[in-house]
């Protein structure tokens, strides 16, 4: 809709402090209340014919006839675009609880994420959604065999977020039998030179041939450890998401009704899969200065998330993107300090991973 940049000065104005009011009271508004509240300059009777215009352009409503106004998603998407900046204080309280709270020396990157998840939901008031490095991104930092009985040997893996897997391995081959540890030591340094910083997805497309002419006694167990690591990939394809904060967001007035708890509940516990291409949206064009992508009301592809607005970010290693930062609240939302929040704290975690 172009009328949204098209909105005169006064106009502006009455849209940005009719949301303000609107997300503070839970309570349609009315031009008495703003007159009455807010040092506007101009009578009752001009706000009430401002708004009226507003609500002819789409970005205001009534919800019935003798209420007060309420935004649209639309009056929503205006005032996040044209009418606000992120708030720096929000911004610096996260950073400044994330910094005291994270001793990096001390928290796995898991315990970290989760940490920072239960940090965000308490000082956001919303469901905060943050997803684990993508498997198929994560590289390998390390790799050792570790001889479990004469059959068997465990490879464990460490990634450069310092998650630690472990592979049992099966082998038939006798001379499985007789290898020594320092065998295995040998091999696992081979192993380290080649894969090492690589990606599960990249592992799965390696030149095994190539591995054969350089270990050609132990071609049987890299081609099986290579498959292994390549069914990896594939099992991990889908990134967990961590949810926090479900209780305090649902105390909001939008989900006091049990069937719309309910439908979102269960895209947040059964149906992740949908909601992961949400959270990895890249920000809109238009906001091309802002690290965040913004999803309001019905902009949301899911019906379950209509009545909600996503705000989320990437956080990256180096110059890739790892994994993602979101809050889902109402669209009855604080703006100002939710993309502060969700800014931040991609940030903290972009600069603990690298």
């Amino acid at each position: 809709m172009p009328v949204k940049g098209n909105l005169n000065k006064r106009n502006r104005h009455i849209l940005r402090v009719t949301i303000q009011h609107y997300i503070a009271t839970a309570e349609p508004v009315g031009s008495k209340t703003l007159a009455r509240e807010y040092d506007l300059s101009v009578s009752s009777a001009t706000i009430r014919n401002a708004m009226g215009q507003l609500e002819k352009a789409g970005l205001l409503y009534q919800p019935h006839t003798s209420a007060g106004r309420i935004p649209s998603d639309w009056g929503y998407r205006t005032y996040v675009d044209l009418l606000i900046t992120p708030d720096e204080k929000a911004a610096k309280k996260i950073e400044k609880s994330l910094t005291q709270e994270l001793n990096q020396t001390k928290w796995s990157f898991e315990a970290t994420l989760q940490r920072a998840a239960q940090i965000l939901a308490a000082i956001s008031g919303y469901i905060v959604l943050i997803t684990m490095p993508q498997s198929r991104m994560t590289q390998l930092k390390h790799l050792q065999l570790v001889r479990v009985n004469p059959k068997q040997v465990m490879l464990i893996i460490v990634t450069d977020s310092y998650q630690t897997e472990s592979v049992l391995l099966h082998s038939s081959d006798r001379d499985w039998l007789e290898s020594s540890e320092t065998e295995l030591e040998i091999l696992s340094n081979f192993l380290n030179s080649k894969l090492r910083g690589r990606s599960f997805s990249e592992i799965s497309s390696l030149d095994w041939g190539e591995l054969d002419r350089e270990f050609k006694s132990y071609a049987e167990f890299l081609r099986n450890l290579l498959q292994e690591l390549a069914n990896r990939s594939l099992s991990s394809s889908t990134t967990p998401i961590m949810v926090r904060g479900i209780s305090e967001a649902l105390r909001q007035p939008e989900f006091s009704q049990l069937e719309q708890v309910q439908t979102l509940l269960h895209l947040l516990e059964a149906e992740q899969d949908l909601l992961l291409p949400l959270i990895f949206a890249d920000p809109e064009l238009n906001n091309s200065d802002r690290k965040v992508s913004i999803k309001i009301g019905s902009e949301n592809p899911l019906e379950s998330m209509h009545p909600c607005t996503l705000i989320s970010s990437v956080y990256r290693q180096g110059d890739r993107s790892a994994g993602s930062v979101g809050i889902i609240g109402p669209t009855r939302m604080l703006y100002e300090n939710a993309i502060a929040l969700v800014e931040s704290t991609a940030d903290y975690l972009s600069e603990v991973l690298s």
